[in-house]
């Protein structure tokens, strides 16, 4: 039998996250029996958000990733591996120009955004030094996974990349996931709709606030997230006299819970990755209104079948005010189908072995 393969995940925290919370479960569940993993962090353990039994984790307690470089280097000469695996972007630039000094080791990036402009939607200009280093990082990886389509081509164009580095693997439903017994109710006294997400321009609250303004029908908005945007989106609520259906909360842990008990998903962003708060809430049942964006929501969204798409705030409102009833059933099995633990395991599992194969 042959030895398993040596994989080093690289994280900065373990704080509760998109990228930590898959790029952990991957690191936690594939198969130990072809893998060997260790979990890198180089931040500290009080920092951590995820209970991660049976699987080692190394934590550097650096306050800032840059301040980690050294202690990654001695971290890869003293436990070498076939694989560095890393993910979010500040972290995969050090990483990329450390994997300079270990050129027999296979080193992949995961992307974890949209870089290019958005209609509708303005980004933080970075500044030209951060622009090259950038670029020239990406190139040093021996491969960068990309969660859509619409990544792997923004990734491409921006980095001009070659296409045997780009790979899609989507992110997948990690475990826990209750189905809900409950069809939403087109003729409920209130609606209940809900939105996951950091409260940033992008992910476009303030357009979803517009449109639950015009929306005549009695409903509560639970909010739950954080961020830079957090005091301009509760202000425009109050503007629009509708703070007070709106509950907000900043974190939980229970967000699974709030997804079931809640009628609809709704999504504002210009652009996402992938959308794991919308794919958690196709997951237990409940359906999603969601603006068409370049990203991984049009490939989870099947309209009439686990929630709609809509190209304007128009579109969005009227979609409102006509809410079908979707079978929960279908909406949940419309995305294990796709994006099942097992089958995104596998794609990870395939693809480490044919990286370390084409060697």
């Amino acid at each position: 039998m042959n030895k398993p393969i040596k994989i080093t995940f690289v994280l900065p925290t373990l704080q509760a996250g998109g990228a930590e919370r898959v790029v952990s479960y991957i690191a936690q569940n594939i198969n130990k029996k072809l893998f060997e993993v260790t979990l890198v962090v180089t931040g500290s353990k009080d920092d951590t958000s995820y209970e991660l039994e049976s699987l080692k984790i190394v934590y550097l307690n650096k306050k800032k990733v840059r301040f980690a470089v050294l202690s990654l280097i001695f971290q890869f000469i003293r436990n070498p591996s076939d694989i560095i695996f890393s993910s979010l972007s500040h972290l995969n630039t050090i990483i990329s120009f450390i994997s300079i000094l270990f050129p027999k080791k296979i080193f992949i990036a995961r992307e974890t955004y949209i870089r290019s402009n958005t209609p509708g939607y303005k980004p933080f200009e970075k500044g030209k030094i951060d622009k090259f280093i950038e670029s020239r990082s990406f190139k040093l990886f021996d491969y960068v996974i990309c969660q859509s389509q619409d990544m792997l081509n923004d990734t491409k164009s921006e980095f001009n990349i070659n296409d045997e580095k780009l790979k899609i693997i989507q992110n997948p439903i990690t475990d826990g996931f209750c189905l809900k017994d409950n069809m939403s109710d087109n003729n409920a006294i209130s609606y209940k709709f809900i939105t996951v997400g950091r409260l940033a321009a992008i992910k476009g609250h303030l357009r979803l606030l517009k449109v639950l303004s015009k929306f005549k029908k009695p409903f509560k908005y639970t909010l739950i997230g954080d961020g830079p945007l957090k005091t301009e989106i509760l202000e425009r609520a109050k503007e629009l006299g509708i703070l007070e259906k709106i509950d907000f909360i900043p974190f939980s842990k229970n967000v699974r819970d709030y997804l079931s008990k809640s009628d609809y998903f709704l999504q504002g962003s210009y652009t996402e990755g992938f959308p794991n708060a919308l794919l958690e809430s196709c997951a237990v049942g409940t359906p999603v209104i969601a603006f068409s964006a370049r990203g991984g929501t049009k490939e989870i969204i099947e309209n009439g079948v686990n929630g709609y798409l809509v190209n304007t705030e128009e579109e969005f409102l009227d979609r409102l005010n006509n809410l079908p009833e979707l079978d929960p059933k279908e909406v949940s099995q419309s995305v294990y189908n796709k994006f099942d633990k097992a089958i995104i395991l596998k794609k990870y599992e395939d693809f480490f072995m044919e990286a370390v194969k084409n060697k």
